[in-house]
């Protein structure tokens, strides 16, 4: 935690290789999280209508209070991890601390907003579906993003220590 709090991690190869590799299982989180939205509804209202309040036509049934729980009940936690790593890394990037106050606000907010957006659509309003497409696409731009920017970040920083090792021989 020493490295992470010091900015330290920039120079240590063990963290630079842990952090890496959590880009890359994050990155397959990422992509995974497509799968999920798009094998359940789309980028269309009346798509994610028809899986949260069931639909006629497609023989299905409203989600239950009971699954819609279980589902948040683990999301949320493992969200708020994801997106603590993700964007306590983005403190030591050189953006003005605005930036990083809108990034990091934005990011828990469109978290927030696409797990809770689903329970606005089921017992609040249809009308509300338009939430989860526009908070999906929000955060998984950001996560994207923030994913990018870490690993251009790591990789540039063990490439600017070589050629500062090597301009120094």
């Amino acid at each position: 935690m020493k490295y992470m709090q010091t900015g330290g991690f920039q120079g240590h190869p063990l963290m630079r290789l842990t952090l890496l590799w959590l880009v890359v299982f994050l990155t397959g989180l990422w992509i995974t999280n497509f799968g999920f939205y798009f094998s359940k509804m789309g980028l269309t209202p009346q798509s994610v209508v028809d899986y949260y309040c069931g639909s006629q036509a497609l023989f299905s049934q409203p989600r239950s209070f009971q699954s819609m729980l279980e589902v948040t009940h683990f999301h949320l936690p493992m969200m708020a991890i994801v997106i603590l790593m993700l964007t306590h890394l983005l403190i030591f990037a050189p953006f003005s601390d605005r930036v990083k106050i809108g990034f990091i606000s934005t990011t828990f907010g469109s978290a927030l907003l696409e797990e809770g957006s689903g329970w606005l659509v089921r017992f609040i309003s249809p009308s509300l579906a338009i939430l989860k497409i526009l908070s999906f696409l929000t955060f998984q731009a950001l996560m994207a993003f923030l994913l990018f920017a870490l690993a251009r970040f790591l990789l540039g920083t063990s490439t600017k220590k070589k050629h500062s090792k090597t301009a120094h021989s």
